[in-house]
């Protein structure tokens, strides 16, 4: 294992070497919450701040982006494409829970059709990870397989005794952090080897702690019977609650569904696409109205998506990470973790 460290004092110039060469996002405050937005000198990255309330997805997968602009003048039409993104670019201070919410996008969006303007985020985009600090009660990402301790992505971090150590995992990795030669520091074997396995220990204990560290998947994915599934008579009281507004799908990390739209911006046609709900009645309206008509059916899609239809494409892996953001944000308190308790097969208490 070949770690580097940096002082966390020191992380401003850590970040202005980065961004010397390349953009680099992370979590920014924005009136007393937290965003992944462009670095740039003066802001202070927080590594105590746990959860952002929109996950690292939305630098490959914007809440809005572009896709064609177009003009017509008499019967002639100008088209002007917009091109895919093509600059180099730097996530930093992702959590576990987050890339493995990259993995989930990435089978949707990296499977035939591939998604170009995803696809080439990816492959521009290389990954920070840092260990995440003290855990809060909503975690809940061991329940799907993730190691909290080793995060992973393209560089993982730990912190410990205010420094930052970075181990290099992928070669984008590591062409960042022989980028930063001049900046990062090697490592002594044995001490800080020592201090970067201490802090992943100290952390277990903690999750081993948490109140949702007994969660399991048991009755859902590949293995459970769809039907039975589908028509359990609780998902009619589970979803008595449901107010539709669509907070869970906008701070969750996996949710993938999106609207193609069009606005008239007094020059030209700008056709964009936009993140949508499964949650609101009008998604994927067509002329004979909604193939969801009520709050029962659109929430039953939400959570039948998570923990059985995705699934079922994808080789038994789910489409949640346990980040507990829902957990935290839906206003009445009806999330997947209530849901995996009533309908599970096994006693969850």
């Amino acid at each position: 294992m070949s770690l580097k460290k940096i002082a966390l004092t020191e992380l401003d110039r850590f970040f202005s070497a980065i961004a010397l060469k390349k953009k680099i996002y992370l979590p920014v405050e924005k009136a007393g919450q937290y965003d992944y937005a462009p670095w740039e000198p003066g802001i202070t990255y927080h590594p105590e701040v746990l959860h952002t309330v929109k996950s690292a997805k939305s630098v490959f997968f914007p809440q809005s982006e572009d896709l064609v602009r177009y003009k017509r003048s008499g019967l002639s039409l100008a088209i002007t494409e917009v091109p895919p993104e093509d600059e180099e670019f730097v996530v930093f201070g992702v959590h576990a829970c987050d890339v493995k919410g990259f993995e989930v996008l990435d089978r949707v969006f990296l499977s035939d059709p591939v998604d170009t303007f995803y696809k080439a985020r990816r492959e521009h985009g290389t990954v920070v990870s840092v260990m995440c600090p003290q855990p809060e009660e909503t975690c809940f990402c061991e329940t799907f397989g993730i190691d909290a301790e080793n995060p992973g992505a393209d560089v993982q971090a730990r912190i410990c005794e205010g420094t930052l150590y970075m181990e290099a995992l992928t070669g984008k990795g590591e062409a960042l952090l022989e980028e930063l030669g001049g900046i990062v520091a090697e490592t002594n074997e044995g001490k800080d080897s020592e201090a970067y396995a201490k802090a992943a220990e100290e952390h277990k204990k903690i999750m081993e702690k948490l109140p949702l560290a007994g969660l399991t998947t048991d009755g859902f994915g590949a293995e459970a019977d769809l039907l039975t599934l589908f028509n359990r008579p609780e998902w009619k009281e589970l979803s008595s609650s449901c107010l539709g507004c669509g907070t869970c799908t906008y701070v969750c990390p996996t949710c993938q569904c999106y609207d193609i739209r069009e606005y008239n911006t007094g020059k030209d046609i700008r056709r964009f696409r936009v993140w949508d709900s499964c949650m609101y009645s009008d998604f994927t309206m067509m002329a004979h109205g909604s193939p969801r008509p009520d709050q029962l059916q659109r929430f039953r899609q939400r959570f039948m998506h998570k923990l059985k239809y995705y699934p079922d494409n994808y080789e038994g892996a789910f489409s949640c990470v346990g980040c507990g953001r829902c957990l935290q944000k839906c206003p009445v308190s009806m999330n997947i973790v209530k849901v995996m308790k009533t309908l599970g097969g096994a006693d969850h208490e």
